[in-house]
């Protein structure tokens, strides 16, 4: 058996490997766009198979395809949606051409798995041919974004999912460190007291919009333009395939597809997945602060905040023994911003889309689905990360009782100006604020315990009429 086989294409004709279930139009694609050394995202290449296979099993219905090549073709796709044979999509994910060569490289891999499944050999186009019979009633202008909206379909549900867990994990920690009192800070300074279980319901609250947010925008992306080949007219295509073939998708993949009353809009125009990318970006914002706020909380152990513990990861130091840094959440911000930009990029891309057509499609796919998977990756590591935190309460409290936001807790019994004199007061002697206090006999050492309860920072406001001054503050 030779190891090559010969084909040809308008161009001329070029050497294949034999075994090769890609042909001439992915080589020259490949060899054409030799850029990133990247492939196509599993899941655009596992969301084109479904669409070709509900193509053909629509066409198969109509009477334009036989059982045989119908039922070859169904394994083919099967087996790619399975994650077989992604080696065989070679094109890189930056190319010319709104996601031909992407479309061309699905269209002769399945059509020479299914002639390899017939009997035949890779290249033996007259038992299947990749345009005629892969390809029958499409055009990349359909496929590709139809292909696109069901990958980013199931990679925003399984972020939802993901992202439900981590809001979980901070709200455990939310409970578990309702009691530990520490120091409130604004602009890096000190603040009012709080409770460290607030600033981890904060975080848990955030993230809870993120999971909804994510939930509501599947809803933009669901409508698509399979039907609408070339331009969203459906020019080439029967009437009964452009009505049938979103029906048999939705069934298939059980995502709640259905054809755009408009195709030709959803043909040329991508605002809904720029808002879709919008919501990922709101996401990020959120990933980054919370990481950036842990890495502070846990900074030291002896030289910062030292307010809570992460779990060990990895050696922190080829110098310095012992080291330990923040790993997880410093990768958590990098995915964030790498997303962040992403975000630029694809906003920027939609928008360069010319009349009925955005040729840019190849880079919002990318960018769009490499969103998703590093958000999707980074949001498990973090819960996983989370999960093992611990409080530092004696630090917390230490720097919560020495805090020169605790008078601010006085200011409605004592007034603003005699707080500013009780402060002088405790600056001057050098000692902690709640010594002070405590010493110069203006407050108990029972009513600052009661002022700084759990119970009394996490009520809302406080009640006219009750002085913490008054009585033993129980």
């Amino acid at each position: 058996m030779s190891e090559t086989r010969t084909e040809h294409d308008a161009l001329g004709e070029l050497e294949i490997p034999s075994a090769a279930y890609y042909g001439i139009h992915s080589l020259r694609s490949a060899r054409a766009f030799p850029f990133s050394g990247q492939r196509i995202h599993p899941a655009l290449i596992h969301a084109l198979a479904d669409v070709k296979c509900a193509c053909a099993q629509t066409n198969a219905a109509l009477g334009y395809l036989d059982a045989a090549k119908l039922g070859a073709m169904e394994q083919a796709c099967a087996e790619i949606a399975a994650g077989q044979w992604l080696d065989q999509f070679i094109v890189d994910p930056y190319q010319g051409g709104a996601g031909t060569s992407t479309n061309m490289n699905a269209n002769e891999v399945v059509a020479n798995r299914a002639i390899e499944l017939l009997g035949g050999r890779p290249g033996d186009h007259s038992l299947v041919h990749p345009f005629h019979d892969v390809n029958m009633h499409q055009s990349t202008n359909d496929v590709y974004p139809t292909a696109l909206a069901v990958a980013a379909l199931r990679l925003l549900k399984d972020l939802e999912d993901r992202v439900s867990a981590l809001q979980a994990a901070f709200q455990e920690k939310e409970g578990e460190f309702r009691g530990v009192v520490k120091a409130g800070r604004t602009e890096m300074m000190d603040a009012v007291p709080m409770t460290l279980g607030m600033s981890f319901g904060a975080y848990a609250e955030a993230f809870s919009r993120d999971r909804w947010r994510i939930f509501k925008c599947r809803e933009r992306i669901k409508r698509v333009n399979l039907g609408g080949t070339v331009l969203g007219t459906g020019v080439g295509a029967p009437r009964e395939y452009i009505l049938k073939a979103a029906s048999v998708l939705r069934r298939n993949t059980g995502l709640p597809v259905s054809r755009a009353e408009n195709m030709v809009d959803a043909t040329q125009n991508m605002d809904r997945f720029v808002e879709v990318f919008g919501m990922l970006k709101a996401y990020a914002v959120n990933l980054f602060k919370v990481c950036s706020d842990l890495r502070l909380m846990a900074s030291g152990p002896a030289a910062g905040l030292g307010e809570i513990s992460l779990p060990a990861v990895q050696t922190g130091s080829s110098i310095m023994a012992g080291k330990i840094n923040p790993v997880v959440p410093e990768a958590v911000s990098q995915v964030a911003l790498r997303v962040m930009g992403n975000d630029h990029v694809f906003s920027i891309s939609a928008a360069c889309g010319q009349l009925d057509l955005n040729h840019l499609m190849p880079l919002l796919a990318h960018t769009l689905l490499e969103s998703l998977g590093l958000l999707g990756q980074a949001t498990e590591a973090l819960t996983g990360h989370c999960r093992g935190i611990a409080a530092n309460s004696a630090s917390c409290r230490s720097m919560a009782d020495n805090c020169r936001g605790l008078a601010t807790l006085l200011v409605p019994h004592l007034g603003y100006k005699a707080v500013e004199g009780l402060l002088r007061e405790a600056e001057a002697s050098g000692i902690g604020l709640r010594e002070h206090l405590v010493s110069s006999g203006r407050v108990s050492e029972e009513q600052v315990e009661a002022m700084l309860s759990p119970a009394n920072l996490c009520r809302i406001g406080f009640v006219p009429g009750e002085n913490p001054l008054e009585g033993d503050g129980e």
